[in-house]
């Protein structure tokens, strides 16, 4: 039979737009079944989707938050809704006292297979008024807690003797944003970090890769953004509409799982084609 011949008794084809079952796709449907990920910043937005991706696949997850404990036991109540484990940590990455207590809680649930940085932030400011503790703060947050969350991650897997998946968020703002030159500059060197990286631990078999979100609906754009203006950015963006955060979980999935096994140091681009307009 050629490819893409009809099998007798085949539905001629599934609805617009919706996802095939895993199994038609030679897919396992938990392709993270018994790993252990730990993801950061996972109280809200892309973080708090990604934690539940993940355990939706499988993976017992350490969720990590900063400030809001109610969200992330929540996040955690779900996780534990799919069949796995989970449990959350208060931490700042930008701390290596708390990265090492991160490390720690993540340890109750195994040796890590799966780290996701996804902590950050983002305070708007004008360049000409970005003071230097807005820059260090957010360098801080953004590159030195990835670089601090990876380290400890991979020392432990290393020491292990198992593989492993680092997936850093950068952001499509390494194109520039003239109101965050901070966050450009941070989430541009996640970029670089990440090859860097994806070089150095490639003979541990662990795999390093990065996802640029565009503009998603969460909290993060519309701190100094009004709706109106959200809404304009969103219109200008191809596909015509913000990015969801379980989209961007998918694709961290993805990277974490096997179907992945043979990509590192790569960057993928999920922001609606935004780039080509």
């Amino acid at each position: 039979m050629g490819v893409g011949a009809q099998c007798p008794g085949q539905p001629t084809s599934a609805p617009a737009g919706a996802l095939a079952p895993a199994a038609s796709l030679g897919v396992p449907a938990m392709r993270l079944s018994g790993r252990v990920a730990l993801v950061t910043g996972a109280q809200q937005g892309i973080g708090r989707a990604i934690a539940i991706a993940l355990g939706r696949d499988g993976a017992n997850v350490c969720v990590n938050f900063l400030d809001d404990r109610g969200a992330a036991e929540r996040v955690a109540a779900e996780i534990r809704t799919h069949g796995g484990k989970a449990t959350i940590v208060a931490g700042d990455v930008a701390r290596s006292q708390d990265v090492a207590a991160i490390m720690a809680a993540a340890a109750e649930l195994g040796t890590p297979d799966i780290l996701v940085n996804n902590a950050g932030v983002f305070p708007r400011a004008p360049f000409l008024e970005l003071a230097e503790s807005e820059w260090d703060h957010v360098l801080g947050v953004n590159l030195k807690g990835g670089f601090l969350c990876a380290q400890a991650a991979a020392r432990a897997m290393v020491a292990a003797g198992k593989p492993g998946a680092i997936i850093n968020i950068s952001s499509s703002a390494i194109r520039g944003d003239a109101r965050g030159v901070h966050y450009s500059a941070s989430k541009a060197g996640v970029l670089g970090m990440t090859r860097a990286m994806a070089l150095a631990l490639a003979p541990h078999r662990i795999r390093v890769n990065a996802i640029a979100p565009g503009l998603t609906d969460t909290q993060q754009p519309r701190y100094g953004n009004t709706e109106e203006q959200i809404a304009a950015r969103a219109q200008e963006i191809p596909l015509g509409r913000m990015a969801r955060p379980e989209e961007i979980a998918r694709v961290a999935v993805f990277l974490a799982s096997d179907d992945a096994v043979f990509i590192t140091g790569e960057l993928i681009h999920a922001n609606g084609g935004a780039y080509l307009a």
